[in-house]
């Protein structure tokens, strides 16, 4: 009987246990679900960049270091729309669609465009920028006062690895097309360093380039002397995984964005950049 009480007692504590680790992992879930995990590079400005503190409304990147730019600007936006907390997850561009099909991030805000490519894997809200296409150059080289793309037969370009920006090159007869680059800190040096002439970019890209490096301008074209491509190519878009609910709530957050807000936020962003991104 003794022993029957001891078991009988035992049980009662291991079923008290599961209910506290029960309540435990409700709350985790809970938790979980009152966050927005957003992927980005963090080093693409002036859509995102890295600093070491939270001024001008920087947002803490999980793991360390503070997170800002347009993109971080309209993730605030859309968090706040959706009544969760904002949580940035540093991640390497080619990580970042895996990173969104898996779970790891609820979705990317990190200047990526809505290419056909992408909309096979991952799905995009409405657009939350459209910009076109530039190259940016040495601000004392021979192609500073391009005005055609045809201007830049025989230089040795370049773009991000696995960007639409890498597919237009060979538009340019006699282009020295330079093997595509990681991330855009890594064609700035290239470029400095003359290992490079130019590499594509968006234009508020290339503003920045300028803006944080004297040694640096960018080529815009009119539309007849530029890049040809589709509208939602040079768009930006929310990517999040496919057949989510997430898509029409964001794009009711977004609907809410007037142009004029969204051209602040860019200006501000090209604005506070930091000098050497």
């Amino acid at each position: 009987m003794k022993m029957k009480k001891v078991i009988a007692t035992a049980l009662v504590g291991f079923m008290a246990m599961g209910l506290l680790a029960g309540c435990g992992g409700g709350k985790d879930k809970q938790e979980e679900n009152n966050t927005l995990r957003i992927g980005m590079e963090c080093g693409y400005a002036p859509f995102n960049w890295t600093q070491q503190d939270d001024s001008n409304n920087a947002v803490a990147i999980e793991g360390g270091g503070y997170a800002n730019g347009y993109d971080v600007q309209i993730a605030k936006k859309v968090a706040d729309g959706l009544g969760k907390e904002l949580v940035i997850v540093k991640t390497e561009w080619d990580g970042l669609v895996p990173a969104v099909q898996s779970g790891v991030i609820d979705g990317i805000i990190a200047g990526m465009s809505p290419t056909a490519e992408r909309k096979e894997v991952i799905d995009f809200t409405d657009n939350y920028y459209v910009s076109d296409l530039v190259i940016v150059v040495k601000a004392d080289g021979p192609y500073a006062n391009a005005t055609s793309i045809k201007d830049f037969a025989g230089a040795a370009l370049t773009a991000q690895l696995n960007t639409f920006h890498d597919t237009v090159i060979d538009q340019i007869e006699g282009v020295n097309h330079v093997t595509a680059m990681t991330d855009f800190p890594s064609m700035r040096v290239a470029l400095e360093s003359g290992i490079i002439d130019g590499y594509v970019s968006e234009r508020p890209e290339g503003i920045s380039a300028a803006a944080a490096n004297s040694a640096f301008a960018y080529v815009g074209f009119a539309v007849e002397d530029g890049f040809q491509y589709e509208i939602n190519d040079a768009a930006i878009a929310m990517g999040i995984k496919k057949d989510s609910a997430l898509t029409a709530e964001v794009n009711k957050v977004l609907a809410g964005i007037s142009q004029e807000e969204r051209d602040s936020l860019m200006a501000d962003a090209i604005a506070q950049q930091p000098a050497a991104e």
